[in-house]
């Protein structure tokens, strides 16, 4: 009956980057540390050490190093980067490209050249999505007996 439509519009905010013409730089011989939030492109030519989210591409030039997660739509890689790669669309691997750490993408191209160590999950859209997280019971409580009985141990014979 009653709704707050500002509340409701943040919800519904698109996927698409908000500026999808401009690029966000961070050039050679800059160096960042800390969590960088992008609601367009960005491309990173320094040193960024820290967590990525970026709405659009992220583009890692060949002087590039990144060292730390990154969630993004797509992502170019032509440098270095050594972490976990989430990435909804395309995630490319161009020749100069060195990347360790697990990806999670639903599109994947990789160039003659390029170095990649760690695990690949490719399943279409819903491969790119966040993982729920698995929740551990703390209580004090002892555990269930399972349904198949244990065998008893053997006894020697005296």
């Amino acid at each position: 009956m009653f709704r707050n439509d500002k509340a409701h519009d943040t919800m519904s905010k698109p996927l698409e980057p908000v500026s999808p013409g401009k690029i966000n730089s961070i050039m050679e011989g800059t160096s960042i540390e800390g969590e960088i939030r992008s609601d367009s492109n960005i491309r990173i030519d320094g040193k960024v050490k820290g967590t990525l989210h970026v709405r659009g591409r992220l583009i890692v030039g060949a002087t590039g190093l990144v060292e730390g997660d990154v969630n993004c739509q797509s992502c170019d890689i032509e440098g270095t980067l050594n972490g976990k790669v989430l990435c909804q669309d395309l995630l490319s691997l161009k020749a100069t490209a060195k990347l360790s750490g697990d990806i999670r993408t639903k599109q994947l191209a990789i160039e003659p050249g390029a170095v990649f160590s760690g695990n690949c999950d490719m399943g279409g859209p819903k491969a790119a999505k966040e993982p729920e997280p698995v929740r551990l019971s703390t209580s004090n409580q002892p555990a269930q007996p399972s349904a198949t009985p244990r065998p008893e141990p053997a006894k020697a014979a005296i």
